[in-house]
C-alpha cells in the first residue's frame, strides 16, 4: 500500500485529526511494509524494542483479540483506534484499551484482579523509563550524567502509587476502574508520551545519519515535538561546576515529584543545597535557599525513609508562616505518595532563627511541635508530626516522629528571582537595604548591626 492509499483510509477514520492522520498513516505504512495490514510479528519487532515485553504482549491482545480468536493481521482502523484512545481517549476508551489488553470484554461485569491492574500500569511506567533512556534526550541526559539512575525498584512504587486508591480489595469492579480512570493525570500523561514516542518511530527511522530533529521536518509532518516532549523530566542545572555529584534520585522519582509541581515549574530544576557538598549546616543552608524562589527539598533519614515538600514561596527568615496552597509534601520511601494542601489553614512554610521567644528551624505544615516537617536549627535533626492539619492524606513520613537526617538537599524550580536592580528598584536606596542575603548570614551569625540605625538622608523625589 503505498504513502497516498494510506493517507486515504487514514482520512477515512473520521475520529482522526488531520495531524493524527499524518501520524498514523506513516506509521502504519512504516510497520506494515506498505501493505493493507500489520501482522502481529512485524509490530513486534518494530516497538519491542522500546517496550516493557509485557506491555508488548497487552497491545497485541489489543490489537489481534485473545488467544482463542487471535486474528492473523489488523487493519489501519483498529491501529488508529489505539493511538487515539491511548492519547486523547474518554474514560470508557481507556477502559477498552485496558480490559481488551488483560483479555476481558467490554461488556463483561466480571471483576479483575487488582494486581493484574497494576502490573499493567507498572509495564506503562517500565516502558515510559526505557523510552527515555533510550530517546536519551538533553533533559535526561542533564540528570543521567550527574549519577540519576532508573531503579526498578521505583519503577514498582511509581506503579503502586498510580494503583493505590484500587488497593482496597483483590477484585475490582468496573465502577470503580472508571472512578479511577477519571481521576488518574499522571497515567494519562504517561500514556500519551508512550503512544506519541511509538507512533513516531516511522518518522525518526527517516531521518537516521541526518543531523536534524522532528521541528524541522517538512511540512506534511505534524509538529510531534509539543506533545512528547511533555515527558515530565526537567532539566537539571546548577551542577557545571560540580561533576561528581551525589544524586540520592532516580527518574521515577524525579518524574513523580515533577508531574505534581504547578505546571510552570516543571521545565527546570536549578541546584541549591546538598548535605553532601555543602556540609552539616543549618547556617549554609538557609544562605543558599533564601531568596531563591519556589523550591523542593528532599530528605533521607538514618532509616533510609525519604521524603520532602514543594514550597512555592521564597524562603525568608521572619516570625510567620507563608506560602500558598499549592504546596504539598510527598513521601518516596517506602512508599510513593502526594499530600495536597486542606484549606484547613495557611501554615506552608516557615524559617527563623536565633529568636529567644519564637522556635528556630525550617517548617512545612502542622504547628510548631507538630509539623508535617520539622527541621532544627541544630542541623542534623527534625520531626514528622503522625497527622497534619495542613495537608490532606498525610502521615508521618520519617521512620520515627523524632529523626536524624543523613542526606539533605534542595532544588530551585524555573529562574532564580530578579535581583532588586533588575526589578527596577532605585539605584539611590541605602546601602543597609541592599544584599538581603548577606545580612540574614550576619544575624545568624549573631554578628550585630551597628549602623542599622544610622541611615543616610532619603533623597528628594
Amino acid at each position: 500500500m503505498g504513502v497516498n492509499s494510506s493517507k486515504k483510509l487514514a482520512a477515512k477514520c473520521s475520529f482522526l485529526s488531520k495531524d493524527e492522520q499524518v501520524i498514523v498513516s506513516n506509521s502504519f505504512k512504516f510497520a506494515s511494509k506498505n501493505s493493507e495490514k500489520i501482522k502481529e510479528d512485524e509490530l513486534t519487532k518494530l516497538w519491542g524494542s522500546q517496550m516493557d515485553a509485557r506491555l508488548s504482549q497487552y497491545i497485541n491482545n489489543y490489537l489481534f483479540g485473545k488467544s482463542d480468536v487471535r486474528l492473523q493481521t489488523v487493519e489501519l482502523e483498529k491501529f488508529a483506534e489505539l493511538y487515539v484512545f491511548c492519547t486523547r481517549g474518554t474514560v470508557d476508551e481507556k477502559l477498552k484499551v485496558l480490559l481488551s489488553s488483560l483479555g476481558k470484554d467490554m461488556d463483561s461485569n466480571v471483576d479483575i484482579s487488582y494486581v493484574l491492574v497494576k502490573e499493567y500500569v507498572e509495564s506503562i511506567v517500565s516502558t515510559y523509563m526505557r523510552i527515555q533512556k533510550l530517546s536519551n534526550t538533553k533533559q535526561f541526559k542533564s540528570w543521567q550524567s550527574r549519577g540519576c539512575f532508573i531503579s526498578p525498584q521505583n519503577v514498582q512504587r511509581l506503579a503502586e502509587c498510580l494503583t493505590h486508591d484500587l488497593a482496597k480489595g483483590d477484585q475490582i469492579n468496573r465502577r470503580a476502574l472508571e472512578s479511577w480512570l477519571q481521576g488518574a493525570t499522571l497515567l494519562g500523561q504517561l500514556l500519551i508520551f508512550v503512544f506519541k514516542h511509538l507512533y513516531s518511530i516511522s518518522h525518526r527511522e527517516k531521518l537516521v545519519g541526518t543531523e536534524k530533529s522532528l521541528s524541522s521536518q517538512s511540512d506534511d509532518v505534524p509538529q510531534l515535538n509539543a506533545e512528547r516532549d511533555r515527558s515530565l523530566v526537567p532539566f537539571c542545572k546548577g551542577l557545571d561546576l560540580i561533576p561528581s555529584y551525589p544524586s540520592i534520585l532516580d527518574m521515577n522519582q524525579i518524574v513523580f515529584i515533577n508531574a505534581h509541581l504547578p505546571q510552570q515549574y516543571q521545565l527546570e530544576w536549578r541546584f541549591l543545597f546538598s548535605s553532601e557538598i555543602h556540609g552539616e549546616s543549618f547556617s549554609t543552608l538557609i544562605g543558599r535557599i533564601v531568596n531563591q524562589g519556589p523550591s523542593v527539598l528532599i530528605l533521607e533519614d538514618q532509616n533510609g525513609h525519604m521524603f520532602g515538600g514543594f514550597a512555592p514561596a521564597n524562603w525568608t527568615l521572619g516570625p510567620n508562616f507563608f506560602g500558598d496552597d499549592s504546596s504539598f509534601l510527598f513521601t518516596l520511601v517506602p512508599k510513593m505518595r502526594v499530600f495536597p494542601t486542606t484549606g484547613y489553614n495557611q501554615h506552608f512554610q516557615y524559617l527563623n532563627l536565633h529568636q529567644q521567644t519564637l522556635p528556630n528551624g525550617l517548617a512545612m505544615g502542622g504547628q510548631h511541635g507538630y509539623c508535617g516537617i520539622w527541621l532544627d536549627e541544630d542541623y542534623g535533626n527534625g520531626h514528622t508530626s503522625e497527622s497534619c492539619t495542613t495537608y490532606s492524606g498525610y502521615f508521618q513520613m520519617s521512620h520515627t516522629k523524632q529523626f536524624t537526617y543523613r542526606h539533605l538537599e534542595v532544588w530551585g524550580l524555573g529562574s532564580p528571582p530578579p535581583t532588586p536592580q533588575e526589578r527596577g528598584e532605585r539605584v539611590g536606596m541605602s546601602v543597609l537595604d541592599g544584599n538581603v542575603e548577606s545580612k540574614a548570614l550576619l544575624k545568624m551569625a549573631g554578628r550585630q548591626m551597628h549602623s542599622e540605625g544610622v541611615r543616610d538622608p532619603t533623597p528628594p523625589n
